[in-house]
């Protein structure tokens, strides 16, 4: 398995479990409450994110874009509404599966075609699309942090830097 893929991986649990640990520590209502932003609430944001994290394994994994397709509606309705506690629960579940994908999988740079309903198929590694899974929820962590802040409450640090402190100090 690739070390910097793998580390970065490892990153991305990392920051997540930070920010649910953060999120639990809040009032409850913080979770769910709507407000005027990219997402209407923090429950939004990460049910989009969960979801199209179970979407990239299942890319990943060689499903069908049929497959893929019907397994992001099913999700899309089953976590609607669910608290903090419960989709942290899926995020661990899926960060399991993605290692067992990763320490199963002999050459994670080697290409592999994906197929999207809109922008066409492309080869890629399949690194590069872990690194899209980490990259896309770097993105998202930052509009939890912007809707925390628009409700009065700090966020929490989970840029990479502090991620190397706690691996190298």
């Amino acid at each position: 398995m690739s070390h910097e893929i793998s580390n970065q991986y490892d990153y991305h649990i990392w920051a997540n479990n930070k920010l649910f640990g953060h999120l639990k520590q809040l009032p409850q209502e913080v979770y769910h409450a709507e407000v005027q932003s990219v997402f209407p609430s923090i429950s939004a944001v990460l049910e989009h994110l969960y979801v199209r994290e179970e979407m990239w394994l299942g890319v990943i994994s060689g499903e069908s874009t049929d497959q893929v397709m019907l397994l992001v509606n099913r999700l899309t309705e089953e976590v609607k509404g669910i608290g903090v506690s419960e989709m942290e629960e899926r995020y661990a579940n899926l960060a399991d599966r993605f290692r067992d994908y990763m320490t199963g999988t002999d050459d994670l740079d080697k290409l592999t075609t994906i197929t999207h309903p809109r922008y066409g198929s492309m080869s890629a590694p399949i690194s590069g699309l872990i690194q899209h899974v980490v990259n896309h929820g770097t993105y998202h962590r930052g509009n939890v942090t912007a809707i925390l802040r628009q409700q009065g409450h700090p966020g929490v640090a989970t840029d990479y830097i502090f991620f190397l402190y706690g691996q190298y100090n």
